[in-house]
Formats: C-alpha cells, structure tokens, sequence
C-alpha cells in the first residue's frame, strides 16, 4: 500500500517543526488546469448579499411561468376558492369572473354551446312538425312513458351456462321482487346466489334513480307530509295477470319483475394438466341475466285493457251467416 500526500502541506508542516518561532505563509493559489482556462472570470462581478433588499427585489421580479386558470363559461360557486391572488397585486380580482355573463362575447360562447347549429335547427323543426301532425296529442306510447316507471337492469357476466341460468330466470318472471329474493334465498343453485345479489342492486337502482316503490314511505306520511292531512288508505286490488293467475295488490307502487331474461357471453379458458405432460383447454361459459322491474299498477292497467277487449268480443256463433263460395254441380268427394 502506498499512501498518497500532497507535498505542499507536508513542506509547510516540516518547516513550522524545525524553525517553530516563525511561520511561513506559503500562498495557496488556485492550480490552474484544463477546466479553469475556459471559467469565466467573477473578479469584476458583484456578487448581492442574499439578504439583502437589492437581492430579495431581483427575485420577485423573475418571470414566472404561465399559469392556466380554470375558467368556464357560467358562474360557480366555486370560484372565489379558485381565485389564486398574483404576486404583484394579491387583491387584485381576476377578469374572467369580473365580466358578467351578460357582458360577454357570444361569439366565443357559441363554439362551446352550440358547436352544430345546423342540426340543432333540424332538431327543433323535426320537433315541431311531431307536434303539428297529432295536433298536440301524444301517442299511447309516450303516455305511458311519461305516466309509468320501469327500469331495467344487466348483471355482469357470471361463469356459468345459460342451460343453468335460464331456470331460475323463468323461477322469478312475474313475481314481486321481496318474493323472488326469497326464491333465490332459498334455492339450492349455486347461480342463484349471483342472481339475488344482482336482483337486490337493481331493486336499490330502481329507487333511487327511478323513484320506484315509494307509495308505500308517501302513505305513511300522510301524501306530501303536510301537516293535518289525512293519510292515504291502502285498498287491495284483485285482479289476473297474463297467465290467469288471481292476485291481489294492496300497494300499486311496490314493484315487480316484468321480464327476466338470460345472454350468452364469451367463453373463458382454464388448463388441465393431465398425464405425461398432457393439457386439455377447459371452456367455461359465461352468463348474464337481466330484469326489467315495473310497477303493480302497471300490471293492472294491462288486466283492465284485457277485460274490456274481452268484453267486446262478439259473441261465437256455431253457423255464421256468409255467404256460399266454391259450389260446384258434382259432388267434390
């Protein structure tokens, strides 16, 4: 090992040991090497004191990079939080939310409101003339719409076949949704734990964003919940669905699956390792199942239509009274 010692420093420590009462000050100049030719000289620079104001001034009037404000073309609630104060006036307020939306230029404003005017006029004129041609009547179908709710729902796909979902589908097809959970409670498929899970969602979808089954929370209250009010009464419809089946309603907002239906999705792989580095590829089927939820006065409402086309029916007649076609002079056997 060899140890490695600058030979200035050592000279200068020799030297303070052999004449100890007086010390040469040898000057330390920088060594000028290849990287301290092309350095620029600071002798003439004046080099601030970082305390001082000369510096503290310097530095506030740096440029700053652009700052993007956020900005819409309405007013918020939010922008007094938003208003971030520059650095030359803190107080200063901002443009954007100083210039009324009254006073602004429409010009601008249309590229984000009415990106395509020419379709927006063909919307309205299509509009229009709807009206026009019933005479401001609406259709039966657009009654209902407006009159009645439903909501249907799409469960994710499960890994399971349609031949063993279609069964419990066909199980809760017109049936409440409080008795099918209990179906599905109690059934010893396996699928069917998937089924209410997904059935309960859709019952929660449907009051919330549909506003499905809340008579019942609306007659507790007394209607509107005003006060002195007298509470509505709860009367028990009899009526038969589609199928002949007798069934009574005391609630016509509680809701019901109308329809129930399976789809098939794409099928999965999964590996089996077999015998002497054999694999066989196993294809698992996936599954979905939707419901389509209404309410029970709707299923009423299809009851009363069938009662009235049935009773304007005409009455059978055995020998109708028509007139004789296709005789001929010879017997036709």
């Amino acid at each position: 090992m060899s140890l490695h010692l600058p030979l200035r420093p050592l000279a200068r420590s020799s030297r303070t040991l052999l004449h100890p009462h007086r010390q040469i000050l040898i000057p330390l100049n920088p060594r000028r090497t290849l990287f301290n030719i092309f350095k620029k000289r600071t002798e003439g620079r004046q080099i601030l004191d970082p305390l001082s104001e000369d510096f503290l001034t310097k530095k506030n009037h740096a440029k700053l990079p652009p700052q993007q404000t956020p900005g819409s073309l309405t007013s918020s609630i939010f922008d007094e939080d938003n208003q971030k104060p520059s650095p030359t006036s803190p107080t200063a307020p901002s443009d954007r939310t100083s210039i009324p939306l009254s006073q602004r230029d429409k010009a601008l404003m249309t590229s984000a409101l009415d990106p395509n005017p020419k379709a927006r006029i063909r919307w309205e004129r299509k509009m229009v003339i709807r009206n026009i041609q019933r005479r401001g009547r609406i259709s039966k179908a657009v009654k209902l719409a407006r009159t009645e709710r439903q909501h249907l729902s799409k469960s994710p796909f499960f890994t399971t076949s349609v031949k063993k979902m279609v069964p419990l589908a066909r199980q809760i097809a017109g049936k409440s949704v409080e008795d099918a959970l209990v179906q599905m409670r109690f059934s010893k498929k396996r699928a069917a734990r998937a089924v209410m899970k997904h059935l309960r969602l859709a019952r929660d979808e449907a009051v919330v964003a549909r506003g499905m089954g809340l008579g019942s929370v609306k007659a507790e209250d007394g209607g509107e919940g005003k006060e002195g009010e007298a509470e509505r009464k709860v009367e028990n419809v009899t009526f038969r669905d589609k199928k002949g089946k007798s069934r009574t309603v005391g609630d016509r907002s509680a809701m019901y699956i109308d329809q129930a239906w399976v789809g098939r999705g794409s099928y999965g792989s999964t590996p089996e390792f077999r015998a002497r580095g054999r694999t066989n590829i196993l294809k698992n089927p996936q599954t979905s199942i939707s419901f389509l939820l209404k309410e029970e006065h709707t299923r009423i409402r299809q009851a009363k239509e069938r009662e009235e086309k049935r009773a304007k029916r005409k009455p059978w007649v055995h020998h109708p009274d028509r007139p004789i076609t296709a005789q001929k002079q010879y017997v036709l056997w």
